[in-house]
């Protein structure tokens, strides 16, 4: 056999100088035979060599293919069986090495070429050209004496020409025909994803900016996790041409049954590594150190969470279910080098998404981020059954135990997060009165939150669900028997919301003490009990917490309720009242003049009395239509029989006498009329009637 070089193409200059020096035909056809027999006894570089000369004339294609006997078809296809665990083969003839030698040396000659954008024919040629070098090679190795080690050098080297080739081969075809993430739709659904809101929750009142662990703003309310469907979510890609996995599967199983599995990890994990972190950056997941994700603002945060989310469940349902399928296709050849390298080409992603979950479950505690921090446990749990069934052996276990460790962590952060809105609801001390007794921000705001936790209320019962969430009240040496079975009746859940409107509602009992006005102070904790009772009964709140708790709330409605009465209208009511000089003398007795004083002073005392409430009252504020008319009914109920009886009883004793309109200066009617305009929080009406 000739020196390798002797099987290099000839190049096109020293074709083109035999066919113009020949001068004939037949010299021409000659020379180009001579060529070909110089590539010793291979058809398949033979036929590579015509193909060249060929394409200069036509007729160089009528060289007979006979003049060269076949290779030896063994080992053709032996790279299937794959994992290096078959019999070394028997070596294959000597001329069968010789011209796959020449073969790989011919296309290890042209670099710039590539073996699978030839014809099949020719690729079909060259793996064939691999198996025969391969299984020389192992044929050799397991020989003994100088000739086997002569014998397994020379192989050897026609081994790594051909593993340098495939390998550039598989990185060509991984990076040609990777599918890359459409990311038209999936920022489509992002963008509607964050206009979504409930509507039905009201967070945006501000109960004191100046508190340093302010609830300002309220929560975010759109729920990403369950509101809007991500189309990316459940959808599984090609993330390689089907057309392409023959090929580098043909690749895969000749780089392992020739000892290069560690090469061919390398270019697969590296190739597929920088893709799927391609994937991540357009599904929003950016790689972020954790004192950047400390530093960012709210609004931005928020934003990075939601397409965290998003990612998380696209990546675990779309992206990793399809990158497994694509390892278990191209890398069927090795069971364990499937698995590793799995994990190996997915790990980046993978720590990418951990790593920013991290991040947001070591930042600083505020109550605007925890229905977002809800989202993410909820999803990364939602998925992490779904990876288990894409990651095996230790290494898949050790990210498995990764995702569950930063699950932990997020169901920490939900904790402490609730741990911290606790104290800041007990803390919360602003000094500034709601003016006209309405209700106040941090009652809408808590409430409001509270509704936005029932949502989450399966994750929380399990977060929950241990000693600390019974504790609902260090003190409870004010609660009866019946307390202590509802309370044990509730779901964890339950127990904390206890808990944290106990808070509310003693912080908002201390704010009813900066009135002066007791009136106004019973104004004020109906309104915000009220406030409370209604989003409980008209939310999932009702069911948790159940009737029992809201009856109690009710009680205190209608006890505030008296306690206005007394406050507001004793006083008022005393003006009515006979005393001992009076009571002897109805409308029918004499008309002294000392008791026709008396009479008179009782009169101009009520109008007094009620032209002050009538004043201040008008200007408070009951925003419930129902809890107003209702203490409009039993204000006329106490107020208004008792003026009819004692006009009627002392009307005449000052009717009789001069000014008597300083004195009688209501009629019931205009009573009525006035005291339909309380608590509408503006100036009462001025064309009600007046007794002239």
């Amino acid at each position: 056999m000739s020196a390798p070089s002797a099987a290099a193409p000839p190049e096109e200059g020293e074709v083109a100088s035999a066919v113009g020096g020949g001068g004939n035909e037949d010299k021409v056809l000659a020379a180009a035979q001579h060529i070909v027999k110089s590539l010793a006894t291979s058809k398949n570089a033979a036929d590579d060599m015509i193909r060249i000369l060929s394409g200069f004339d036509h007729r160089f294609s009528s060289i007979t293919a006979d003049l060269f006997p076949s290779p030896s078809p063994s080992g053709g296809g032996g790279g299937a069986a794959g994992g290096g665990t078959s019999p070394v083969p028997p070596p294959p003839p000597r001329e069968a090495f010789e011209a796959a030698e020449q073969l790989i040396r011919l296309w290890d000659a042209t670099p710039e070429a590539l073996v699978f954008e030839a014809p099949e024919e020719d690729v079909a040629s060259y793996l064939a050209a691999v198996d025969v070098a391969v299984d020389q090679l192992a044929s050799a190795a397991g020989g003994a004496g100088d000739a086997a080690a002569a014998a397994a050098e020379a192989a050897g080297v026609v081994v790594q020409l051909a593993m340098a080739r495939l390998e550039e081969e598989l990185r060509h075809l991984m990076v040609r025909h990777a599918v890359p993430l459409d990311a038209s739709g999936l920022f489509c659904s992002l963008r509607r994803l964050s206009l979504e809101s409930m509507d039905d929750l009201d967070t945006s009142s501000e109960f004191d900016p100046t508190t340093p662990h302010s609830l300002e703003g309220g929560p975010d309310t759109a729920r990403s996790a369950s509101l809007v469907a991500n189309p990316f979510e459940d959808q599984v890609f090609d993330l390689v041409r089907p057309e392409a996995i023959d090929d580098l599967r043909s690749i895969a199983e000749r780089m392992d049954r020739a000892g290069y599995a560690s090469e061919l990890a390398q270019v697969y994990c590296g190739i597929r590594r920088d893709l799927l972190e391609e994937c991540l950056a357009v599904l929003g997941v950016e790689r972020l150190s954790i004192d950047e994700v400390q530093r960012m603002e709210w609004k931005l945060l928020n934003d990075k969470m939601k397409k965290w989310v998003h990612g998380v469940k696209t990546v675990a349902r779309s992206l990793l279910t399809s990158e497994r399928r694509i390892c278990d296709q191209v890398l069927a050849v090795s069971d364990e080098l499937r698995d590793e390298c799995f994990v190996e080409s997915t790990k980046g992603c993978i720590m990418q998404i951990l790593n920013f979950g991290d991040a947001v479950a070591v930042c600083t505690r505020s109550s605007e981020k925890l229905s977002r921090i809800l989202d993410m446990y909820e999803a990364l749990a939602e998925v992490i059954p779904e990876l288990k069934e894409l990651f095996f052996g230790n290494s898949g276990n050790d990210v498995i135990c990764d995702l569950e460790g930063v699950l932990e962590r997020l169901g920490d952060a939900v904790k402490g997060t609730l741990l911290e809105f606790g104290k800041v609801l007990q803390q919360e001390s602003s000094r500034r009165p709601m003016m006209a007794g309405e209700i106040h921000p941090m009652t809408r705001y808590v409430m409001n939150y509270l509704r936005l936790l029932v949502i989450y209320s399966d994750t929380l019962d399990k977060l929950l669900d241990d000693d600390s969430s019974r504790d609902v009240d260090h003190d409870d040496s004010h609660r009866d028997a019946d307390e202590e079975e509802y309370l044990e009746s509730l779901s964890p859940l339950g127990r904390h919301l206890v808990k944290l409107i106990s808070y509310l509602e003693a912080n908002l009992e201390e704010k009813s003490k900066l009135y002066e006005d007791g009136a106004l102070q019973c104004i004020f904790s109906m309104n915000n009990i009220l406030y409370i009772v209604q989003k409980v009964k008209d939310s999932e709140l009702g069911r948790i917490l159940g009737d029992h708790w809201i009856r109690r709330r009710r009680g205190k409605i209608r006890q505030n309720s008296k306690n206005y009465l007394r406050v507001s209208w004793t006083k008022v009511l005393s003006f009515l009242k006979d005393d001992a000089h009076s009571g002897r003398s109805g409308s029918g007795s004499g008309s002294g003049s000392g008791n026709s004083s008396r009479i008179k002073e009782k009169f101009k005392n009520f109008n007094l009395a009620f032209d002050e409430i009538y004043r201040s009252q008008t200007l408070w504020k009951v925003p419930d239509p129902q809890l107003r008319e209702e203490l409009k009914i039993s204000i006329s109920e106490n107020v208004i029989p008792a003026y009819r009886a004692f006009l009627g009883r002392y009307g005449s004793l000052v009717d009789s006498g001069r000014n008597s309109g300083r004195y009688i200066k209501y009629t019931p009617e205009d009573l009525e009329n006035h005291l339909s305009d309380l608590f509408e929080g503006s100036l009462g009406s001025a064309n009600h009637s007046r007794r002239r």
